[in-house]
């Protein structure tokens, strides 16, 4: 299940803050930002992320996602648009073909906060492509 190592990714980098930032008892939050073309099912990765927390400094952390919509523009013509799923890829405008996806495949962790209520820096981007 892709989910599965998407969390156990995001544990790993968030229990790696934690150790580096020293004290930290619990982590209570983790915000992630998951793009519209990113592959994740958000329930899918929810349901994973409480598997891979537990027995760790993130147990019974909550997840919070943003979904981030796929977004395009017409190297022709410069027009952008949202592209949906499946994904439109034509221009709506021009009908061009050549076109940059700009938004939508992000999957980055945004923020996290700790028992003691203190953010952390944000860190490094997950990256995984699809």
């Amino acid at each position: 299940m892709h989910e599965m190592s998407v969390a156990l990714a995001v544990v790993d980098q968030v229990a790696e803050a934690a150790a580096q930032a020293g004290g930290v008892t619990a982590v209570r939050t983790v915000r992630l930002q998951v793009g519209e073309l990113a592959g994740v099912v958000p329930d899918s990765l929810a349901f994973c992320f409480e598997l891979a927390c537990a027995g760790t400094l993130l147990e019974g952390a909550e997840l919070v996602t943003e979904a981030v919509p796929g977004r395009a523009r017409c190297t022709a013509c410069a027009h952008e648009w949202a592209v949906g799923m499946p994904p439109r890829l034509t221009c709506p405008d021009c009908g061009g073909t050549r076109t940059d996806l700009f938004a939508g495949r992000e999957l980055r962790i945004t923020g996290v906060r700790w028992e003691d209520g203190g953010p952390t820096p944000t860190r490094e981007p997950i990256s995984e492509e699809c």
